[in-house]
């Protein structure tokens, strides 16, 4: 009988094209959704803030707990916290991203192992499905030039590396044909695809629009600078998002150039006016608590940033990570007083989601999950729609003309 194996995935976008990956690379072994049934567990791993590690390690408890499974550690966190798990027994095997394909391999090994991998490889791998998900992830280029003084990622996921266009368009190709109709691009800096090597993000999309099957296309998230002349040129066609996550991190020009941020205020202002003028909705990252947010820094902060009309956000309080410029920085905000500025950003985005789907008319929805006549998708805009239908539309695209317009998401019957 095979072993089974459980995938568990913590982070980002491209973890979770990184599990399918090794999904799709299992020869031996019998996958399972079922977490209670596995008899092993490879844990893609996140460790862009303490937090996140700290979820991994509490995952690692859990399971050691249990005492059912054999537990190995990949992901960004098998460079970081890898070698002092592997040492203390607490996983039996560590294997970086670039060996990823070799996974069937790899959990036949009878012995222990511990194989942090290259940090330079560029993947070629090609999946034909992704289970349990109506849409599809597609990996673009791996790696970040960026020095952001508080992040870890480059150091963890190598330079900027692009992967090939050919392969990737036989990815979409595939996927398309199994029935795909939405693609996600994911990377670790996504807009620096085809940077120095006379390609760029907007015309891979353009590209890939041309694939029979593809009907919108997301970017996971850009960088300001990033949204070009080129990619200018794209944002009226129908196959494009109309929800763009531009991760700007903070509005405080100050506090920009003490992240090391490349990006200014009053360019990130300018860009998301004509950005709202063109109907997108407007998502955005933002660290709360960097050392040195000061109340002034702060309060100017808070100012710039209701003045963005930002309908999503994904914040989160700055962690120190060992080995960052951030991290030798002596000023610090206390917790209570984060979580108040947490919690103000929330709130400001909230109002602005509410008030943007009360403008909106009709809505296409790619419905991803259900049961019991209650499905869930999302819409053009990246809102989350809920639907009550007699018939199982999972999967399906859905035209909603009429709908409710609820607190935190619309809601209507088919």
């Amino acid at each position: 009988m095979k072993e089974k194996v459980f995938f568990k995935t913590f982070g980002c976008r491209t973890n979770l094209f990184d599990s399918q990956v090794m999904m799709s690379a299992l020869r031996d072994y019998e996958l399972t959704e079922d977490e209670a049934q596995a008899d092993i567990i490879v844990l893609n791993s996140c460790t862009v803030t303490n937090s996140a590690d700290t979820t991994v390690r509490s995952y690692i408890s859990q399971i050691e707990k249990e005492g059912r499974a054999r537990i190995y550690l990949t992901g960004c966190g098998a460079h970081t916290k890898g070698e002092g798990l592997f040492a203390s027994n607490r996983v039996f095997g560590v294997f970086g991203q670039s060996e990823k394909t070799r996974i069937n391999t790899l959990l036949s090994q009878k012995e222990r192992f511990f194989t942090p991998g290259d940090l330079s490889f560029v993947d070629d791998a090609i999946v034909g499905e992704f289970v349990g998900k109506s849409r599809a992830f597609i990996k673009i280029q791996e790696g970040c030039n960026f020095r952001c003084n508080y992040c870890i990622i480059p150091y963890v996921r190598g330079d900027a590396r692009s992967l090939d266009e050919a392969k990737i368009l036989e990815q979409v190709h595939i996927l398309a044909q199994n029935g795909f109709g939405e693609f996600i691009l994911t990377g670790t800096n996504v807009g620096s695809y085809g940077v120095g090597e006379g390609r760029s993000i907007a015309g891979l999309m353009a590209k890939m629009s041309l694939i029979r099957g593809v009907r919108r296309i997301r970017v996971g998230s850009l960088e300001p600078i990033q949204i070009n002349a080129a990619f200018e040129e794209i944002l009226d066609e129908p196959w494009l998002e109309r929800h763009l996550h531009v991760a700007i991190q903070h509005t405080s020009p100050s506090m920009l150039r003490l992240m090391n941020r490349r990006n200014r205020f009053e360019s990130d202002a300018e860009l998301f006016a004509r950005l709202r003028e063109r109907g997108f909705a407007l998502g955005t990252d933002f660290i709360v608590a960097h050392p040195g947010e000061s109340e002034a820094i702060w309060s100017e902060a808070l100012h710039n940033f209701e003045a963005l009309g930002l309908t999503h956000l994904h914040a989160f309080t700055y962690s120190p990570r060992e080995g960052t410029p951030s991290a030798a920085m002596k000023s610090s905000v206390a917790g209570d007083v984060a979580r108040v500025r947490m919690a103000r950003l929330h709130a400001v985005v909230k109002a602005n989601n509410y008030a943007f789907r009360q403008k909106q008319g009709a809505l296409e929805v790619l419905i991803e999950s259900g049961k019991e006549g209650l499905y869930e998708g999302y819409d053009q805009f990246f809102n989350k729609v809920l639907l009550r239908s007699g018939e199982d539309i999972r999967g399906e695209w859905m035209r909603v003309d009429h709908y409710e317009v609820g607190e935190e998401h619309n809601h209507g019957e088919f």
